[in-house]
């Protein structure tokens, strides 16, 4: 009679081919998954959009807006477009507006369909003060409120842009990296954790100047509008930190200069500007009417443009 036992059990023979199969498949498995398994907002290298297309070598642009409706930011947080410019130097200076606008550009939709917190374009704002009023209080207040770039209105020495510079950086975060001028900016961003959707300690770690720190978040623009500002470009340009040297649309220029704002000489004030940004490997900004002119600015080197449609496409 033979053995049940013997003839469910396999030989040793047998038994070492089986092992062999286990062994083969659970190493085939092991390499398939990932090391570990991040969630989509880990798997986010920037939540901001218009730095995520920067990073990659691509222009961006943009379109200005003072209206702080909330019809108007629902209506804003779903155009096509890399980022928001809130003009509130010459409109009222609205804090709790601006709060407001900010909280009703939270699109649930779009975040529920990309399954991250990035926005579809990155929202900055200019206030009323210029570089030589130092007035670290609004660069604070905009960045609690959850702007992620900051326009600093004619910004003329470099002194000025290392100061625009430390106000937009938090303090050194200890066994982090950490280069560059050394950030000024009083930890307490509310809002800002509601705005950015994340919490505090991913907060920290991407609430700082792209690109000297690859990981950040925020842009600095600095506006150079006035002669004495293009005379100092080079020093300007030379401040590590900044993020894009913006030549707006030129009227202040222009006023500096005392010529209507079609002339040669605001004309030579912008290729100046622009020939540092290159030299320095800084971003450079204009304003941009119209696709002949577009085109052309960026096939001179522009990468950061705002035009009245916030696309090329005008």
């Amino acid at each position: 009679m033979l053995n049940p036992l013997r003839v469910l059990a396999p030989r040793s023979s047998e038994r070492r081919l089986i092992s062999t199969v286990v062994v083969a498949a659970a190493v085939v498995a092991a390499l398939a998954l990932p090391t570990s398994t991040p969630s989509a907002q880990q798997a986010t290298l920037h939540l901001n959009p218009a730095i995520e297309k920067l990073a990659a070598g691509k222009p961006i642009f943009g379109f200005q807006t003072s209206d702080l409706s909330i019809a108007n930011a629902r209506r804003v947080a779903r155009l096509n477009t890399d980022f928001i410019y809130v003009d509130l130097e010459h409109s009222p200076m609205d804090l709790p507006g601006l709060a407001v606008f900010v909280a009703a550009m939270n699109d649930k939709a779009l975040t529920l369909a990309k399954g991250n917190a990035q926005p579809r374009s990155a929202l900055i704002a200019r206030f009323a003060p210029s570089g030589s009023d130092m007035a670290g209080w609004v660069v604070k207040q905009g960045l609690d409120i959850g702007l992620m770039g900051f326009m600093f209105n004619s910004i003329d020495t470099k002194e000025e842009a290392l100061f625009a510079v430390r106000n937009m950086r938090y303090p050194p975060w200890k066994g982090r990296a950490y280069t560059g001028p050394i950030g000024i900016r009083g930890w307490s961003p509310t809002g800002a954790l509601w705005a950015w959707g994340i919490g505090s300690d991913e907060y920290r770690r991407r609430a700082d100047l792209w690109p000297i720190n690859p990981e950040g978040d925020l842009l600095a623009f600095l506006a150079i509008e006035t002669v004495e500002a293009v005379n100092n470009i080079d020093e300007i340009a030379a401040v590590p930190g900044i993020s894009i040297l913006h030549a707006a649309a030129g009227g202040d220029l222009s006023s500096s200069l005392g010529v209507p704002n079609n002339t040669p000489e605001v004309e030579a004030g912008r290729q100046k500007i622009l020939k540092a940004c290159l030299t320095h490997k800084v971003l450079c900004s204009i304003h941009v009417t119209g696709k002949p002119a577009i085109d052309q600015r960026l096939k001179e080197g522009w990468k950061v443009i705002v035009t009245e449609s916030g696309t090329p496409n005008e």
